[in-house]
């Protein structure tokens, strides 16, 4: 049986706020890029804790990655699965792209749970920017890649990031957390019952403690 534990809202809220600083000391991001759709919302949460005074927001782009199926035994329960879907993706013939190069950019997810997903982003992000930068001339640009995660599982990983960008200091989890099922509230039909249970959880934590 696979042990949930349900997040709520606010503790996102403070995720975001606690690794912010983190962020903006060390990344120094200039764009993001979140993954959707559990990258969406802590993305959005990070861009306020991110801006400083007099100067604009961080601008935040999406795209769509997809890796989870479902167990088949429990409706709402899913896996990861082994393929990577790509459900949308930046227009490499807009400004989109363009607006990349040369730019620190901080790639958005919720969990790092098998790592797949992850691994396809960096991968994908850097060849597209490489071949925008060839195509336009702009080969004295460095893009760099840095990586935001509210959750990552303490498990044995199938994908792999490069080497700079874990031994760099390039990747941040604000929490590490067993191998469990992590239930987010806007996956929440009903989340009146999701912070009930989420609360109900903290009591059964704090009683044990």
């Amino acid at each position: 049986m696979v042990q949930k534990v349900y997040v709520t809202y606010n503790q996102v809220h403070k995720l975001c706020q606690k690794s912010a600083e983190q962020i903006l000391n060390e990344f120094k991001p200039n764009l993001m890029i979140a993954i959707g759709g559990g990258g969406y919302v802590p993305a959005r949460i990070l861009r306020s804790f991110l801006k400083k005074p007099g100067n604009p927001n961080i601008p935040i782009q999406a795209i769509g990655l997809s890796l989870y199926e479902s167990l088949g035994t429990d409706g709402d329960v899913e896996e990861p699965g082994t393929k990577v879907t790509r459900t949308q993706w930046l227009d490499l013939s807009s400004l989109e792209m363009a607006n990349l190069i040369g730019k620190n950019v901080l790639i958005v997810d919720e969990v790092d749970d098998t790592r797949t997903t992850l691994e396809y982003a960096v991968r994908e992000l850097e060849k597209d920017v490489e071949t925008a930068t060839q195509k336009l001339g702009r080969t004295g640009e460095r893009t760099t890649f840095t990586i935001f995660v509210l959750h990552n599982k303490d498990k044995a990983k199938r994908g792999t990031l490069p080497q700079d960008l874990m031994d760099g200091g390039k990747y941040l989890a604000a929490e590490t957390v067993g191998d469990v099922w992590l239930c987010y509230p806007w996956e929440a039909t009903d989340i009146d019952e999701h912070d009930r249970l989420a609360a109900e959880q903290d009591k059964t934590r704090n009683g044990a403690a």
